[in-house]
């Protein structure tokens, strides 16, 4: 029977508790199991260097935890079943956790809950203003148009109001566009882990999508060239800044890469770019390497809040942009005036700026947090972003994982979800913007706890 070598966690606020805290954490590692003896109090004194009253007091917490059990004549021992009741304890102290759903957080500082108000009662105040309660131009109103043209400079070059198009969001975005481009039967190539709104949107129009090699700088160039060569796919998808899911960017010679294979295939882009606004030092946007190609998807959802349901579009032409205006009409007639009044009045003045700082700042905050807490596991992540793409360790199933964790109230996406094609990568992804204080963050205890642990969930062999 294997024996605890005692130690100290140094982060505790007394030695007793960092007593407690080190063979609490020596169990999920492994070290000691059910059943295992530890030494006696007096032993564990002299190798720590402590006082024996300091030891008793950690293992009278460590019994009243439910770590150990005393049996008189023999010992001290690791109370059976102790994993499970660890990590149902700490399920119980943390509420029930949305990390499945990628929204930004909300943070004080961008104080949404009186703008929103503040700034629709403005536009309605007069009576000029009740003309953003009509219809307007499926692709826009001219002044929302402008506004936005004067947003999406900050980051493309030669960008024209005739050829934005404003959309209620970023799905009816992508869905108009692949209507434009692509026909029952053809291809879209996109990475081997990508946005689910874009398999739900091959699946409603009968296209087939191709998965594209990655690594940790995103789409690799030379499988997007074969995919052409083999596939000739009508259009490449991709995230270009904080990928949805796996965190990645494409450099600026991978993004050039892929412009001059697009151009030498005739293959166009569809630009989804949804998170570089949250970047403190951007690449430039492959909209800007080959406009003629690329269809641009600009959201307001991860760098404001998803509630205004405002996407920009930047067609590669003003011809193509009619065309796209034409299916946008048939699908959703127009995106809300008075949201796209509200977002073009916040361009002028800076707020939208202001929020996208505040929004970061606070990502910022919660990656730092989400680093301690994942300390020891792999995960790729932008530290401006607010999702993390967590590696799962060979004792779990990404579905099992997501199953069991849902249990404990934690609620994360499994790797299947994004997968394009057969890639068996184990990883879930984690969403950290949802949460209303940043402190219930530490609910990522129960998944670090949780990933120790083997799959408790049996999975059928036939």
């Amino acid at each position: 029977m294997s024996s605890w070598k005692p130690r100290i966690e140094q982060s505790a606020r007394l030695k007793y508790l960092g007593i407690v805290e080190a063979l609490e954490a020596d169990i999920y590692a492994g070290y000691v199991n059910t059943g295992d003896r530890l030494p006696s109090q007096r032993t564990i004194a002299e190798e720590l260097s402590v006082d024996l009253t300091t030891v008793t007091r950690a293992f009278n917490e460590a019994r009243r935890r439910g770590l150990i059990d005393a049996k008189a004549g023999r010992g001290t021992f690791i109370k059976e079943g102790v994993e499970s009741k660890i990590i149902s304890r700490d399920s119980e102290d943390n509420p029930p956790l949305d990390l499945s759903m990628n929204n930004p957080p909300q943070p004080e500082k961008a104080n949404l809950q009186q703008r929103i108000p503040d700034g629709i009662a403005s536009l309605i105040s007069g009576a000029r203003q009740m003309l953003q309660l009509h219809y307007q131009d499926s692709a826009g109103s001219p002044h929302d148009r402008e506004a936005a043209a004067t947003w999406l400079r900050k980051k493309i070059t030669d960008v024209s109001a005739e050829r934005i198009l404003i959309t209620g969001g970023a799905q009816a975005a992508l869905f108009a566009i692949a209507k434009c481009l692509i026909k029952p039967g053809e291809t879209i190539a996109a990475g081997e882990f990508s946005y689910p709104g874009l398999k739900s949107v091959a699946e409603q129009l009968d296209f087939n999508l191709t998965p594209l090699a990655m690594d940790d700088g995103g789409i690799i160039p030379e499988s997007f060239e074969q995919c052409c060569q083999l596939h000739r796919p009508k259009a490449l998808y991709v995230i270009p800044a904080i990928d949805n899911p796996t965190t990645a960017t494409l450099s600026t010679e991978r993004r050039k890469a892929i412009a001059e294979i697009a151009r030498r295939f005739n293959v166009s882009i569809i630009e989804d770019d949804p998170y570089t606004s949250l970047q403190s030092n951007p690449f430039p946007p492959i909209a800007n390497m080959a406009p003629e190609l690329t269809w641009h998807i600009s959201t307001l959802s991860k760098c404001v809040t998803p509630a205004l349901r405002i996407a920009y579009v930047i067609a590669p032409s003003s011809a193509e942009a009619l065309s796209l205006s034409a299916v946008l009409r048939a699908i959703s007639v127009m995106a809300s005036p008075l949201m796209s009044a509200l977002v073009s009045r916040w361009i002028y003045d800076g707020t939208i700026d202001d929020i996208a700082t505040a929004i970061r700042d606070e990502n910022v905050k919660r990656q730092t947090l989400a680093k301690k807490l994942l300390a020891g596991y792999t995960f790729s992540t932008d530290v401006e972003g607010h999702h993390l793409w967590l590696t799962l360790p060979n004792n779990w199933h990404a579905d099992d994982f997501v199953a069991q964790a849902s249990r404990l109230g934690v609620s994360i996406v499994p790797s299947s979800i994004f997968a394009i094609g057969d890639r068996t990568t184990q990883a879930v992804r984690i969403s950290l913007g949802l949460t209303p204080d940043i402190q219930t963050l530490n609910a990522l205890s129960i998944l670090a706890k949780l990933m120790l642990q083997s799959s408790l969930t049996p999975r059928a062999i036939v």
